[in-house]
C-alpha cells in the first residue's frame, strides 16, 4: 500500500504535493519529539567507488572508480597498512544490494544517518549514482536517514589520480553561476528533500555546504550576493511545502582558530549575513601528525573554539584516522596518522563527542563521523582485513553507553 500511495502522489497536482509534504513534516516533527534523547550518528559517504562517464573520462579508466587508486596503495614504512583491503570485497557503491549490506551493518551498530558528498561540475552532477542508485535503490534504505553535503571544492587532477596527472592543474572548478545554482536548488529539492528519510531539523531539510569560499566566489565574491542566493534557496524550499531550509556549513581552521575556508570575513559575520543554522566539520582537521591522540586533542581544542564563537549549533565530528598516501607518491611516514590509531582510541574521542552533545541539550544530538568509506584517506567505518568490524563495534559500544567497560578490558 505504501508503494502505491507514492505512485498516486506523483500523478497528483502540485498543491496536493505541498499538502502531502506538510503532513510528512508534521509526522517528522512528532517523531523527533518522541525520539527524545536519541542520537543522530551521521557518517560521511565519499561516493567514488563506481564507474560513471565523467570519472571514467577524466580520472579512473579501469571501470571500478577510485578502487583503482586504493588497490595501488603501497606501504611507505614498516608496518604501514597499504593497500587497504575491504572485508566485504571491492563492491561498487552504486549497487543497491551492496548498500543493503551497508545499511544493515550501519544501523545494527548505531550509525543511523549517511551524509553523501554531492558534486556539480561543468553543468552536470558527478558521482551521484551512489545515492540515487545505490542507497535509495536499496530495499531497506528507509532504515537510515540521509542528507546532502554539496562538496563544491575545486579538483586538481593529481589529487585524485597522480598516475594520470603530474601537475595540480584543475580539472573542475567548484563555483557555479546563477543558472547552474538554480538547477542545483531545483534538483536537490525534487530529488532528495521529498524523501521521507531525508534528515530534517524542525521540519527543515538539512543541506550542508563544504566550501563556502567557492560558493561565495560564484556570486561576485560577495557575502550579500551570496545571501540573496541562499534566500532564493529558502523560498524555493518553502514553495515545496517545507517550513524552510536548515543551512549547514562545514568549518575549518586558520592558525588554530575557527574559520570558513576561502572567506576572509569573521565567523560571526558570515553566520549572521548568510543566516547559517549550524556548523560541523568534515574531519577532525588541522594538525594531524603521526599520533592519533594528538590529532584528537587538537580537534577537541578546536571544538571549544567553535563553541565559544557560535550562537548556533555546532555538531562535532570524529575521524577514524588519516592516510591519503595512495593519492600522493611523495608522502611518507610523517603524513600518516599511525600511532595509537585503533578502534579503542577512536572510541575515546567518539565518547567525548557524545558528551559534547549531551552538554548541549538545546540542540539536536548530532555526531558526525569521518567517514563511512574514505578508504583512500584511511578513515572508514566499513570493516577491513586489519580491524574487521572493530570500528563499528566501537560505535555501538559508545552510543549504547557500554564503552567504559569495553575500553578497560
Amino acid at each position: 500500500m505504501k508503494t502505491n500511495l507514492k505512485f498516486i502522489v506523483v500523478l497528483l497536482p502540485l498543491s496536493f504535493m505541498v499538502l502531502f509534504n506538510r503532513c510528512n513534516i508534521a509526522q517528522n516533527q512528532q517523531e523527533e519529539k518522541s525520539a527524545g534523547n536519541r542520537y543522530i550518528v551521521a557518517a560521511y559517504v565519499w561516493p567514488s567507488c563506481h564507474d560513471e562517464p565523467m570519472s571514467r573520462e577524466k580520472l579512473w579508466g579501469e571501470g571500478i572508480g577510485e578502487w583503482e587508486m586504493i588497490q595501488k596503495g603501497n606501504p611507505r614504512f614498516e608496518g604501514h597498512y597499504q593497500p587497504r583491503i575491504p572485508l566485504w570485497g571491492y563492491k561498487m557503491d552504486d549497487d543497491p544490494q551492496a548498500w543493503e549490506q551497508k545499511i544493515d551493518a550501519a544501523t545494527l551498530h548505531g550509525v543511523n544517518t549517511f551524509i553523501f558528498d554531492w558534486y556539480w561540475y561543468d553543468g552536470k552532477p558527478f558521482l551521484e549514482e551512489a545515492v540515487d542508485l545505490g542507497f535509495l535503490g536499496a530495499s531497506n534504505n528507509e532504515k537510515a536517514n540521509f542528507y546532502i553535503m554539496w562538496a563544491n571544492h575545486d579538483v586538481p587532477g593529481n589529487m585524485w589520480n597522480h598516475y594520470r596527472y603530474k601537475t595540480d592543474s584543475l580539472i573542475w572548478h567548484g563555483d557555479v553561476d546563477w543558472e547552474n545554482y538554480k538547477i542545483v536548488v531545483d534538483r536537490v529539492i525534487k530529488q532528495y528533500f521529498n524523501k521521507p528519510n531525508y534528515l530534517k531539523i524542525d521540519g527543515k531539510p538539512v543541506f550542508s555546504v563544504y566550501s563556502l569560499g567557492n560558493l561565495v566566489e560564484g556570486f561576485k565574491n560577495n557575502l550579500e550576493e551570496t545571501a540573496k542566493a541562499l534566500d532564493y534557496f529558502r523560498e524555493e524550499v518553502k514553495k515545496a511545502g517545507f517550513p524552510g531550509l536548515h543551512l549547514q556549513l562545514v568549518g575549518g581552521e586558520r592558525n588554530g582558530e575557527p574559520c570558513f575556508w576561502g572567506v576572509d570575513a569573521s565567523v560571526s559575520e558570515i553566520v549572521k549575513v548568510l543566516g547559517v543554522n549550524s556548523v560541523t566539520m568534515y574531519n577532525m582537521a588541522g594538525k594531524r601528525g603521526e599520533d592519533y591522540l594528538s590529532y584528537g586533542e587538537h580537534a577537541v581544542a578546536l571544538r571549544k573554539g567553535w563553541d565559544s564563537t557560535l550562537d548556533i549549533p555546532f555538531f562535532p565530528c570524529v575521524s577514524i584516522g588519516w592516510d591519503n598516501t595512495p593519492r600522493y607518491p611523495e608522502y611518507g611516514k610523517e603524513k600518516v596518522v599511525h600511532y595509537h590509531n585503533t578502534p579503542q582510541s577512536f572510541g575515546a574521542y567518539l565518547q567525548k563527542a557524545k558528551e559534547y552533545a549531551d552538554a548541549h541539550p538545546e540542540q539536536p544530538k548530532i555526531v558526525a563521523i569521518n567517514a563511512w568509506n574514505e578508504w583512500v584517506e584511511g578513515s572508514y567505518l566499513e570493516p577491513d582485513m586489519l580491524n574487521g568490524y572493530g570500528y563499528l563495534e566501537t560505535v555501538k559500544k559508545v552510543m549504547s553507553g557500554e564503552f567504559d567497560n569495553y575500553s578497560n578490558k
